[in-house]
């Protein structure tokens, strides 16, 4: 009796859950050929690379002027044109400026990474406004990211894609 009471049961969730498969429809975005196809894409990195540009010769900059005053400084003890107690506060003074350097590598990297943020934050918004109105417009329960690299899909029938949906609705030919 509990044998078929449980075989019972398990056959009706096995069906239950059979029909809300059913009635969910799944799609499929890659993500990455839409961002390529963006302008605002390109845009965002023509301005990144820019900003890059001109910190790094900033940097650049500072990285040549260090060097010469530490040639500078170590003619003068090769010379002996300097006293020892000059020669220690010069070495404080480039090792202070070192670490000035360095600590502007850091600042220019987080700062590369912020406007990166600030530029696309708003461009991924965008396309997430796109992939959830063809989603809803379609009736789509779930829409996977099917980029390479990114993508978590095994298969995927070509009529699910939703990509070219997408780039539509963002206007992008």
């Amino acid at each position: 009796m509990k044998s078929i009471v449980k075989y019972t049961l398990t056959l009706a969730l096995g069906l239950m859950l059979s029909w809300s498969a059913q009635a969910q429809k799944f799609g499929y975005v890659n993500s990455g050929s839409i961002l390529e196809a963006m302008p605002e894409v390109k845009e965002a990195e023509s301005n990144l690379q820019a900003l890059g540009k001109q910190l790094q010769a900033k940097g650049e900059k500072m990285m040549q002027d260090f060097q010469l005053k530490y040639q500078e400084l170590d003619r003068k003890v090769q010379a002996g044109e300097i006293t020892p107690k000059d020669q220690e506060t010069q070495t404080a003074a480039l090792e202070a400026e070192r670490n000035t350097i360095l600590q502007y590598d850091q600042d220019m990297q987080k700062q590369l990474a912020d406007k990166k943020e600030a530029l696309l934050t708003p461009i991924l918004d965008k396309v997430k406004v796109a992939i959830d109105s063809v989603a809803k417009e379609n009736g789509y329960t779930y829409i996977f990211d099917g980029s390479p690299g990114v993508g978590v899909i095994l298969y995927a029938d070509e009529s699910t894609n939703i990509t070219a949906q997408v780039k539509t609705k963002l206007g992008i030919q």
